[in-house]
């Protein structure tokens, strides 16, 4: 069996790329980036492929049996639709036998919040993807925890972390820990016509907080904001990304405060093994910053 990963050099398609050449697998890997020199993974095989490319994707994607598509960068708006369709179709003319999408959680009462725009894309492409002849899975990843721990501890200056979740409950997962299910559902080629909620526990705001707030050492409270707070705090934290990717960010603690995000885990179906709790999860990023 021969896998590719997708925009292998983004944080996702790293993750994975590592996770396989951990289990041993990486003569069976191709990894698949617009950059191959971006990858900087030792030991597997590299192509040139860009989603916006349909000729060039069915190149990349020549002699492969698994495709792991990560999805489009959701800055890329309306357009991830028809990127992600050349994915699927490339791998349809290339002769792959499976293809793996990672999308994201949700219940659909994300749909009436700012996060809806971006959901409707990767439902879409599920259902693209569902149509397309193809044997697959979908794994819907829960939100990322180094992420939100970042603006965690950065909160330790003012005293307050805030943002619009409120009291809603949501799954928040590791990279490597969703890179552990997709490796595993990679190379596992018996896994077909599954949705995977790729996720842990589900916890508030606060409870997350507390934790992070034991284990890094943080004097850091939990206070609920407004949306149109939230909405000018990413505008200020991150202007080169856009109006748009300010709103969607807003939206997805909209979507927790909804209990959008308030999900099963399917993670031991698809990874084999139980996820790790928020707290191991938190302690093991604790470990490596220490090490590092």
């Amino acid at each position: 069996m021969t896998i590719a990963i997708t925009a292998a050099s983004g944080r996702l398609g790293h993750a994975i790329l590592r996770e396989l050449v951990r289990q041993g697998r990486a003569g069976d890997v191709v990894a698949v980036a617009r950059d191959p020199r971006r990858v900087g993974v030792a030991g597997i095989e590299t192509r040139p492929g860009d989603y916006g490319s349909l000729s060039g994707m069915t190149t990349a994607l020549a002699g492969i049996d698994t495709v792991v598509m990560i999805s489009a960068p959701v800055a890329g708006g309306g357009e991830r639709i028809p990127l992600h369709r050349n994915v699927i179709e490339a791998a349809r003319r290339a002769g792959v036998r499976r293809l793996l999408f990672t999308s994201v959680i949700g219940n659909g009462l994300e749909m009436a919040t700012l996060f809806g725009p971006t959901q409707q894309v990767n439902r879409q492409t599920e259902a693209d993807l569902q149509a397309s002849g193809l044997e697959w899975v979908i794994g819907r990843n829960g939100l990322y925890l180094e992420l939100d721990l970042v603006q965690m501890r950065k909160a330790q200056e003012s005293g307050i972390y805030s943002n619009p979740a409120g009291s809603g409950r949501c799954p928040y997962i590791t990279i490597d820990e969703i890179a552990y299910a997709y490796a595993r559902l990679a190379v596992d080629g018996q896994q077909a016509g599954q949705i995977y909620n790729i996720t842990s526990e589900n916890l508030t705001q606060a409870e997350i907080l507390g934790m992070a707030s034991e284990i890094f050492g943080l004097n850091v409270r939990y206070e609920a904001m407004s949306d149109e707070a939230c909405i000018a705090k990413f505008r200020t934290l991150m202007p080169e990304r856009g109006e748009a990717v300010a709103r969607m960010l807003t939206g997805c603690f909209q979507s927790i405060r909804a209990g959008a995000f308030d999900v099963p885990s399917h993670f031991r179906e698809a990874a084999g093994r139980p996820p790790r709790t928020v707290r191991q999860m938190l302690e093991g990023l604790a470990a490596a910053q220490k090490s590092s």
